[in-house]
């Protein structure tokens, strides 16, 4: 089996088998700088720390906000050396949070003392070393400001630029349906977990746009929990900004799932053969799997004249002949589609077996035309044989298939991160 493949089909069957163990969950929600007036989002440079002000609240639209209470502020350096805290202030929890979202936005150097001279320090916060001028903000719900315990986010002062150098960036995530790696099927992702990187490491959710200082930026987006969820696009994507500009990147991804197979044993029981033996009788789905190149234990060809010499010849399907297992397969898919349980349009997720041809995913018709061709080309292919592997990704695939695991899905399936 094709090491992508099994690795997707694996990890889904663990997740279904073992109960998850217990973790302690992240705080929900984000916290983000903005100006001012508090209505940026993704404002990530300043020319002077007494114009940075902290919001927060749900990640996108529709998700879970902060937890409602009080919270400890703290700003570091990129590497943790403490630059300013709310502890000490006399209010050590400046930070509300009603509803999910801050009850204002906040001015860090207002709230916060500088970490040089604890105890007695002068309000705001010392100047980072960091030769990018990188500051990183602390909203935790514990005055040890527990990593699990805290929300963060990074930004940066240019105090000798008067003002600072811009560009925009915008982050998209598109549902690719079709799997051409091309955002033309009008479905957008909002909420998926997106990292920007320079000497500045942010954290966003789809759709991003964000502030930044001219530089070569890395954009990575997160792999999900779900083991389903396959990438269409490059991932990272280095970009290149200078001052004025305004570039987007998009990422692209679809999911797998259910298509409407049904497996081997359900073609060997007496609802397969019930739905075999249809208004028409058994007759035409014998003759539609006599016109395929099915074939034998010892290679030879395979056309059922009954359906007890079917039932018989599927259950006693193994892969000592590689041909006579994918036989097996092609077999049921082909019972599938002519049911009208499987659509031969459909796309499935079809590693290694298209050789030469960078695209992983293949119509059914597509898969069953192959499997066919391979099987009339080689009808014994034991360990060693020269065709054995590509008749084995073609079993993969539609065994796969069969058991409803790898349909491309026409809309977004659920995504969590960790």
């Amino acid at each position: 089996m094709s090491r992508r493949l099994a690795a997707i089909l694996s990890v889904a069957a663990l997740l279904l088998s073992v109960a998850p163990a217990t973790a302690v969950e992240p705080l929900s929600g984000a916290i983000f700088t903005t100006e001012v007036i508090c209505d940026g989002t993704n404002i990530n440079i300043y020319s002077d720390k007494e114009d940075v002000y902290l919001d927060g609240g749900p990640v996108h639209e529709g998700a879970a906000g902060l937890p409602d209470g009080d919270y400890y502020v703290k700003v570091t350096e990129p590497g943790g050396t403490l630059l300013g805290t709310s502890v000490g202030v006399g209010d050590d929890t400046p930070v509300h949070v009603t509803d999910g979202s801050f009850d204002i936005c906040y001015q860090l150097s207002a709230i916060l003392i500088k970490a040089s001279g604890l105890p007695g320090a002068t309000a705001g916060y010392d100047t980072t070393t960091n030769p990018g001028g990188v500051y990183k903000v602390w909203v935790c719900t514990d005055s040890a400001f527990t990593p699990s315990n805290c929300k963060t986010d990074n930004f940066k002062v240019l105090e000798s630029e008067e003002p600072p150098e811009e560009a925009t960036l915008n982050v998209i995530k598109f549902y690719d349906a079709n799997a051409n790696g091309i955002n033309d099927d009008g479905i957008e992702i909002t909420g998926w977990k997106i990292n920007i990187h320079d000497d500045l490491n942010i954290d966003r959710f789809t759709p991003v746009t964000v502030i930044l200082a001219p530089d070569t930026y890395t954009v990575t987006e997160y792999t999900p929990v779900e083991p389903n969820w396959i990438s269409t696009t490059t991932n990272p994507v280095i970009v290149v900004l200078a001052d004025g500009d305004e570039t987007t990147v998009e990422f692209g991804n679809l999911c797998l799932g259910p298509g409407g197979g049904h497996t081997l044993g359900f073609w060997s029981n007496k609802n397969g053969k019930a739905t075999m033996n249809d208004e028409g009788g058994l007759a035409p789905e014998l003759a539609l799997l006599s016109g395929l190149n099915l074939r034998n234990a010892s290679g030879g060809d395979f056309d059922p004249a009954s359906y007890a010499l079917f039932r018989t010849w599927l259950l006693n399907a193994t892969a000592v002949n590689m041909a006579y297992m994918l036989s097996a397969q092609l077999a049921a898919m082909e019972l599938n589609v002519e049911a009208g349980f499987v659509s031969g349009d459909s796309l499935v997720y079809a590693p290694d077996v298209n050789d030469g041809d960078p695209s992983d995913f293949l119509t059914i018709n597509t898969l069953i035309s192959l499997a066919n061709a391979s099987l009339g080309a080689d009808g014994y292919t034991p360990a060693g044989d020269p065709n054995r592997d590509e008749q084995e990704d073609l079993k993969d695939a539609l065994d796969a298939a069969n058991n409803n695991l790898n349909f491309v899905q026409e809309t977004p399936c659920p995504f969590s991160f960790a």
